[in-house]
């Protein structure tokens, strides 16, 4: 289909001459549908003889890069890149390239110069290529942000790994609509100035021209998905938030409508900076070949503890990484103030890292061998005509898996998924927690769970933790902060904005239970994330008897910051041990190294809080940042958003 087909089509007028462009010259390919992006990622007709199709693109004073390496396979599309800094987001990727209130990097701060040359070069480049072009929506159904994808035809894989997890608007559509389409973003996408602009590093620019376009512009210079089509599209997301006649947000988290064994239904949010955990809390419990839940190993004694879970919950999904948390939806009577939300994406892009060999987990990797529709593999094993299987990653180097294999699923598939929107019960906080012990104390001090009063569940997210060992970003040393509510990477405005419109989020649904949760390690047990399950077991659980966490069972933590823990916890007849929750009782750390990590942690909080004094900040939130500066107690946190 040409551009005649959409004779009263509006579009902006840079999007409009790239697409005339390449409309004269019959280089350009409208895309209304997924299985027409499954045939532009591999054209038959310029494949090598072994049927892989090589993206690529001829790079002044260099000649042709290789930006991937595509095939088809027997379920879907599978990408890999040669280069494994590209197969992963890397954290710096992020610039804005307009003049409007932001406190992240500006492309003139980073590169000495302004956008506004490069961004023509850009359009002029793409006006020289063949290009794909499709359209599609994010946001609230009935209240979404139209947009434009534009990009070179060669780089049909990314592109459909946009249009599985934003969705693709049929082109019928928006003939239908004709004048009547307006869009509101844009996202442009010419991977080769990553070579002649930027040294090979993934860069992503965000161009905010409202005032004089009405117009969100993303400028993608990687083909990979991560900083543009997924979370480049999440910053266009929160900048509309905080343009809202009522601001709100995207939250970073995944959900779960959990039912227990006597049909008990929790609906349980989780959030947290990459690695924490949002993918797996929609896992069914991993078990041992006998059928036990392993607890965790103990690194210094190498015990191994188990816990028996004859039936784990029912687990629905409602949202893998991002959901909508907008105020039409919100629905708060009497007393009961909670928060609600829907999925903000049509499909998920999940890290299959943790999967590594046959039997993990039965259910994900059935879906993936034999899935209703199309995938989109990257960094796994992959031969033309043949199953991709999960389990099977690139290696980096010989003898080195890729931490960060991935794929693109349409939620769709998935099943038993919920589509209409949910109300919170559990909201928990993920983080990634390094061994403690004697020898070496750090920060991973962390128990099984612990309950937050709101106060510090808002401070949690301020700081959000990036963790120990992240798999899917280029790693940096360090604990690091991915900051207000773990979505700053991705927002394009300022921090105290996102800040305020958080803590009225968390004030007002004060009904919600908050819950600190830890993944990898528990003091000197290495637990991977087997604490989210049994988290998540024990408060379905316990919610159903309509006690949570009693009260005379919950004791303040040695460390403020960390709330209350329980004292002891059964499941299903068992105790587990106090020294899951309280790691300052386990043999091989004690007082002395529990209180070390518990100050490495303040002084990150404290650093990290710094940055949040603004004069613009809510009054309630410069008393929570001082309360924290001055070392409160968990009485005193609580005290804060206690009714008057």
């Amino acid at each position: 289909m040409s551009l005649k087909h959409l004779p009263q089509i509006t579009l902006s007028h840079s999007a409009l001459s790239v697409l005339e462009a390449a409309d004269q010259e019959n280089r350009l390919t409208l895309v209304g549908s997924v299985e027409e992006l499954v045939a532009l990622a591999v054209p038959k007709e310029k494949c090598d003889s072994q049927e892989y199709y090589t993206v690529g693109y001829d790079v002044p004073g260099t000649g042709f890069v290789a930006e991937a390496r595509v095939c088809r396979v027997r379920n879907g599309i599978a990408a890999n890149y040669p280069e494994p800094y590209m197969r992963r987001r890397d954290s710096d990727c992020m610039v804005i390239g307009d003049k409007g209130p932001t406190d992240k990097p500006t492309y003139s701060e980073r590169f000495g110069k302004e956008f506004a040359p490069l961004r023509q070069e850009t359009l002029d480049w793409l006006k020289t290529q063949p290009i794909a072009c499709f359209f599609f929506e994010s946001g609230l159904p009935g209240r979404a942000m139209n947009a434009v994808a534009i990009c070179p035809a060669n780089a049909g894989f990314f592109a459909l790994g946009l249009a599985m997890l934003q969705g693709i608007v049929p082109l019928e559509r928006i003939r239908q609509l004709g004048a009547d389409y307006h869009h509101h973003a844009v996202l442009y996408t010419a991977p080769v100035f990553r070579h002649t602009h930027f040294n090979g590093k993934q860069i992503v620019v965000h161009n905010r021209r409202f005032e004089e376009a009405g117009l969100h512009e993303l400028f993608s210079y990687n083909l990979y998905p991560g900083p543009s089509a997924k979370k480049g599209v999440y910053g266009m997301l929160l900048t509309a938030g905080e343009r809202g006649e009522i601001p709100w947000t995207t939250a970073h988290c995944s959900t779960v409508l959990a039912t227990t064994p006597d049909k008990h239904v929790t609906v349980i949010m989780h959030e947290g900076a990459s690695g924490s955990g949002k993918s797996e809390m929609l896992e069914a419990v991993h078990r041992d070949p006998d059928g036990r839940l392993r607890l965790g190993t103990n690194l210094v004694n190498n015990e191994t503890q188990y816990v028996t879970l004859p039936q784990g919950c029912d687990l629905r999904p409602v949202t893998d990484d991002m959901a909508l948390c907008h105020p039409d939806l919100q629905k708060q009577d009497g007393t009961d103030r909670k928060l609600s939300l829907v999925d903000a994406e049509q499909g998920w892009f999940v890290r299959v890292n943790h999967i590594q060999n046959y039997g993990t987990d039965p259910a994900l990797e059935s879906l993936t061998v034999h899935p209703p529709g199309p995938l989109l593999f990257l960094n796994m094993e992959a031969k033309p005509g043949a199953t991709t299987l999960i389990w099977e990653h690139i290696e980096d180097k010989p003898g080195v898996r890729c931490p960060n294999p991935r794929l693109v699923v349409s939620r769709d598939y998935i099943p038993g998924v919920v589509k209409e929107a949910v109300t919170v019960d559990i909201r928990s906080f993920g983080i990634r927690c390094p061994p403690c012990t004697r020898e070496k104390p750090t920060y991973g001090i962390v128990g099984m769970f612990h309950v937050l009063p709101p106060a510090l569940a808002w401070l949690w997210r301020l700081v959000a933790p990036r963790g120990h060992g992240n798999p899917s970003i280029v790693s940096q040393e360090g604990m690091q902060s991915e900051g207000v509510g773990s979505y700053w990477p991705f927002a394009t405005g300022r921090r105290v904005d996102q800040a305020n419109i958080l803590l009225h989020q968390i004030v007002d649904t004060s009904s919600t239970l908050f819950a600190l949760i830890p993944n990898q390690h528990i003091g000197s047990w290495k637990v991977g994330f087997a604490p989210q399950w049994i988290a998540r077991e024990c408060l379905a659980r316990a919610r159903a008897k309509r006690t949570t966490i009693p009260k005379d069972n919950l004791i303040a933590s040695r460390c403020p910051l960390l709330g209350h823990h329980p004292r002891s916890l059964e499941l299903e007849g068992q105790m587990m041990a106090p020294q899951f929750f309280d790691v300052s009782v386990q043999p091989e750390v004690g007082v002395e190294a529990y209180d070390i990590g518990a100050q490495q942690l303040t002084q990150f909080f404290h650093e990290q809080l710094a940055q949040f004094r603004n004069p613009e900040l809510d009054p309630l939130g410069h008393q929570m940042i001082t309360a924290c500066l001055d070392g409160a107690s968990i009485e005193q946190y609580e005290a804060l958003t206690k009714p008057a």
